[in-house]
């Protein structure tokens, strides 16, 4: 099989899994300075500079998601209007969604989420650790994206990217742990996230047919930007050529 040249968007990926670890490394370096001199990890006006870093970096992240953009995968530009490619009536039909999938990440995330609140209030773990689980949160999510994403095999079972039903869960999912953080900046970057993952919500309810591939020419393979799976092959050629 022939290697697929890395698109884009694709590129784009892996910048942000780049600047993301960085940014995870940073923090946890601040983390350990401050406790290492005597520092509260519950008092967060000793990392405000670095925590306002952070808010712009993914409050901007955050916004820019809520309109369309070149850059940015079609898994979650499918919701608008200008990327929806009807298919030639009598070619597919309307598929039913399933829902078992996307209520079993529901619960498993609440569930998880509910262990590391249950964590922090018996005093295990302080705020600062609540804020490093988000940023840990915020690697994997591109690590889902790029490599192995165990929503997508476990659970949902869909195809791709392109087609997962919950693309745009991401940041709500990342930031989960900042509800039991507190503050003007730890809420507000929770509440837009749950703002994005609504307006996902309620244009999927009503327009399902721009998430389904049965009804969107641009969810089709031959119309991919990304590639994504061809490089997911790649690396598990790569992987097992290496373990050989």
């Amino acid at each position: 099989m022939s290697k697929v040249k890395l698109s884009v968007i694709s590129s784009w990926h892996y910048a942000k899994l780049v600047f993301r670890s960085v940014l995870l490394l940073a923090a946890a370096g601040v983390y350990i300075i401050h406790r290492t001199q005597g520092g509260s990890g519950n008092d967060l006006q000793e990392y405000k500079p670095f925590l306002l870093f952070l808010w712009g970096i993914f409050a901007l992240s955050l916004t820019l998601r809520f309109f369309p953009s070149p850059t940015e995968s079609m898994g979650c530009q499918k919701q608008f209007a200008k990327n929806f490619h009807p298919i030639p009536a009598g070619k597919h039909g309307f598929v039913k969604p399933r829902r078992h999938g996307t209520l079993m990440v529901a619960a498993s995330w609440v569930a998880l989420n509910g262990v590391i609140g249950l964590i922090y209030f018996l005093g295990w773990i302080d705020k600062g650790i609540l804020i490093l689980i988000s940023l840990a949160y915020a690697v994997c999510d591109m690590i889902c994206i790029l490599f192995f994403c165990p929503f997508q095999t476990w659970m949902m079972q869909n195809k791709c990217c392109n087609t997962c039903r919950i693309y745009n869960w991401d940041y709500a999912m990342m930031f989960t742990p900042l509800l039991f953080v507190g503050g003007f900046w730890a809420w507000s970057l929770l509440g837009l996230s749950l703002v994005l993952m609504l307006r996902w919500e309620i244009t999927f309810f009503r327009h399902p047919e721009r998430f389904l591939e049965s009804c969107n020419d641009s969810l089709a393979c031959r119309n991919c930007q990304e590639k994504l799976c061809s490089h997911k092959k790649q690396l598990q050629r790569l992987l097992k050529e290496l373990r050989r």
